[in-house]
């Protein structure tokens, strides 16, 4: 059965896959209440977790170090938490399944900003083959779908995990309807931007830093 993360961890823990976050998207990306989110962030700024910065009238809450050992003590603990070892097992079991996934869809996030010119050269894609980006929508696709069951998987044994599925949908839907920057744009709301959160996610949950082998099984 899958399991609720604690609300103080899925503040702690939005904020560090957002990157940075306001109010509103830590809201969002929890699933908790404005007003609870407020209180928790309040109380974890208090405790030195976090971090609010501002600029040209923007702001966002960001980790601190302190707040980045924190989460990471929380994240182990609610993996050891599951006395079966079940829950650990499967989310170090999606991390080689994920690999080959995300190099697709990076490669098709690069198709969908670049070219080749005939020559050897890359250029920018001015978007005016429309039989080109077709193809480069329907390879993201295609890793969204062979991604579903490594996400229904993460999903069954904790709650946080629900909703990436839909997310790419949503951003997907967005890019087949003429909106290019839900490919590869910069936030939330693109295909890029949920996958990154994805895979800090699950990166962050299975203990191993960016950049780090995937660890053998």
């Amino acid at each position: 059965m899958s399991r609720p993360s604690d609300p103080e961890l899925l503040v702690l823990h939005a904020v560090r896959v957002r990157g940075a976050a306001d109010d509103d998207a830590v809201a969002a990306r929890s699933g908790l209440a404005l007003d609870v989110v407020r209180e928790i962030l309040l109380d974890l700024e208090a405790l030195g977790c976090l971090t609010w910065s501002e600029f040209a009238g923007t702001g966002a809450w960001s980790l601190t170090a302190r707040g980045r050992a924190e989460d990471e003590q929380r994240l182990a603990a609610e993996l050891a938490a599951d006395p079966s070892g079940r829950t650990e097992a499967v989310v170090r079991a999606a991390l080689p399944t994920f690999d080959p996934l995300n190099a697709r869809l990076l490669r098709a996030c690069t198709d969908w900003q670049l070219r080749p010119a005939g020559d050897g050269r890359l250029d920018v894609n001015d978007h005016g083959d429309a039989a080109w980006d077709a193809r480069v929508l329907d390879g993201l696709a295609a890793v969204v779908d062979d991604a579903r069951p490594l996400l229904a998987g993460l999903a069954a044994e904790l709650d946080r995990f629900a909703g990436y599925d839909e997310r790419l949908d949503d951003a997907l839907a967005g890019a087949r309807s003429g909106d290019g920057a839900r490919v590869a744009g910069v936030g939330a709301a693109s295909v890029h931007g949920v996958w990154m959160e994805l895979h800090e996610d699950l990166l962050a949950t299975a203990g191993v830093p960016r950049g780090a082998g995937i660890p053998e099984r």
